[in-house]
């Protein structure tokens, strides 16, 4: 039987960091290939978004190629600056002249920025704070969240809560996407299969995120007072565990379906209808 001396901590002294003044880790595995490999992920991923926002075209394809497909980056198009057939219909801002992407790229792409999750990996890969478990903070001075631009990272909530109306306005737009004006008038191509499994993406993100499950499920006592909470907490509980991963596959694919909607607009390749 364990003593109480037995349960003890023993004290381990490493000198200076981690180990030692030019050790910053005594790990001796490949610690540094997944900070490296999301770097490289993140980074080709922000280039393009900021290429695909500002060219400011080729985003909608609509019945001069017997489709109804815009790019999730510009949707809600409603700006006077959108090309005809991709403007909606309510709040038209006709003095805006300069890319309508822009909205995205503030709401839905504020959501992502400050994500729980995606903090953790660019803070690892980029912020080097710290880049791994046992792994050396690459800063001397720690100071969370409480300074610029860090202190931002507390508008997550509200960019939750913003970022809603934009699924369901994408969730619109993989129906419309079943639309082939000139072409059979409804039917089924890649393209608004590509549209419709983006907004299940989405949705499934937002549903997975920490936030929402606190919304949900937070705050309560006791849960057999609040059975309908409790039911949508358990709903969400597992979707949350699975958040990492559906953050990754769902900005994978909202930037393949820019792309692949762009190809289209831009004749580089035709949208195939199954039926």
């Amino acid at each position: 039987m364990s003593t109480l001396e037995d349960t003890k901590p023993v004290a381990v002294a490493l000198g200076g960091v981690r180990g030692g003044p030019d050790v910053r880790t005594l790990r001796r595995d490949s610690w540094w290939r997944f900070p490296s490999a999301t770097a490289v992920f993140l980074t080709v991923v922000v280039v393009y978004l900021a290429w695909a926002i500002f060219q400011n075209a080729y985003y909608f394809a609509g019945a001069s190629f017997h489709r109804d497909l815009i790019s999730p980056f510009y949707s809600p198009c409603i700006t006077g600056s959108c090309v005809p057939g991709a403007r909606g219909t309510f709040l038209v801002l006709h003095w805006w002249t300069i890319t309508p992407a822009i909205f995205a790229a503030v709401l839905p792409g504020g959501l992502r920025v400050t994500c729980y999750y995606y903090r953790k990996a660019y803070y690892r890969s980029f912020w080097q704070s710290p880049p791994a478990c046992g792994v050396a903070d690459g800063h001397t001075v720690y100071t969370g969240e409480t300074r610029f631009p860090l202190v931002f990272q507390n508008l997550h909530r509200y960019f939750f809560f913003l970022a809603i109306p934009f699924a369901v306005i994408l969730t619109i737009d993989a129906v419309m996407a079943f639309r082939l004006p000139g072409d059979g008038g409804i039917g089924v191509s890649l393209g608004s299969l590509v549209l419709v499994v983006n907004a299940v993406l989405l949705w499934l993100y937002l549903m997975s995120c920490h936030y929402c499950r606190h919304v949900c499920g937070g705050n309560v006592d006791k849960f057999s007072k609040h059975p309908l909470r409790y039911q949508t907490w358990r709903i969400l509980t597992p979707l949350n565990h699975r958040h990492m991963e559906i953050a990754w596959i769902s900005l994978f694919w909202v930037t393949f379906a820019d792309l692949y909607v762009r190809l289209v607009a831009s004749g580089w390749i035709t949208d195939p209808k199954f039926f």
